[in-house]
C-alpha cells in the first residue's frame, strides 16, 4: 500500500537551495518513499526521533505516521548542518 509523503514549505524552501543534479536525486528517492518508507538504507535515529536517509553528503530526516500511511518529511541539508537544532 502506498503512502503519502508529505513536503513542508520548510523543507520545501531547503529542497530548492540545493544543485538541480542533487535535488532530482533526492526527489527520485522522495517518490520511492512512497512504496516502502523503510528502504534498506535509512536508519532509525536514536531515541526513536524518526528516520534519516544518506544520499550522498546529504541527509533526509523524516517521520512515518503507519495509522495514516503518510511520511511526513522534516528536514534536508547536507550532513555537516542536519543534526543541529533537533
Amino acid at each position: 500500500m502506498s503512502y503519502q509523503v508529505n513536503l513542508p514549505k520548510t523543507v520545501q524552501k531547503q529542497l530548492n537551495t540545493l544543485p538541480q543534479e542533487l535535488k532530482q536525486r533526492i526527489l527520485k528517492t522522495l517518490v520511492q518513499l512512497q512504496e516502502e518508507p523503510r528502504p534498506v538504507n535509512s536508519l532509525q535515529m536514536k531515541g526513536g526521533q524518526g528516520f534519516r536517509l544518506r544520499i550522498g553528503d546529504y541527509r533526509v530526516l523524516y517521520d512515518i505516521d503507519d495509522g495514516n500511511k503518510i511520511v511526513n518529511l522534516r528536514r534536508i541539508g547536507h550532513r555537516r548542518e542536519i543534526y543541529r537544532d533537533l
